[in-house]
């Protein structure tokens, strides 16, 4: 069961990347946006909610064993990565403008997401990337609607 929690938690071990493990985690999770049918809002917002579930109680363990928002728990990546990508055509000039606003707002945390960080436990590690994916997600809809 631990090796289990390990997996997802670690995002299929993408946490312990050793450089920028939150991009490279952001990363394959867009390649699992990739495969057909994976964008279908149904599955995505299933994908999420699942993810999300799990995740919490998993984060608990992670921060229990490695300590406060640890940097190997990248499965809250999948799950920003794959908010931010809601609904948007699935399209390179959507897809890449799209990750790039995603990973400078999960690094930069803008308000709330930096305080929700405080929370202790997975669920202080999931929201702020839920909230800076939901940004993300508002900016590139915004932009889509003004420009195409």
């Amino acid at each position: 069961m631990i090796q289990i929690k390990k997996i997802i938690g670690s995002g299929l071990y993408t946490g312990f990347f050793p450089k920028v493990p939150g991009t490279f985690a952001s990363l394959i999770a867009l390649f699992f946006y990739l495969i057909p049918g994976f964008e279908n809002p149904y599955f995505l917002i299933s994908a999420i909610i699942i993810s999300t579930l799990v995740g919490i109680p998993i984060g608990n363990h992670f921060e229990k064993t490695y300590g406060k928002d640890p940097q190997i728990f990248t499965l809250d990546e999948f799950i920003g990565t794959w908010i931010s990508l809601l609904f948007i055509p699935k399209v390179y000039y959507f897809i890449i403008p799209t990750f790039i606003i995603w990973r400078i707002l999960d690094i930069l945390k803008p308000y709330p997401a930096n305080i929700s960080e405080n929370l202790n436990g997975g669920i202080g590690i999931i929201l702020d990337d839920i909230i800076s994916g939901m940004y993300s997600l508002i900016i590139m809809h915004i932009f889509i609607t003004i420009f195409f």
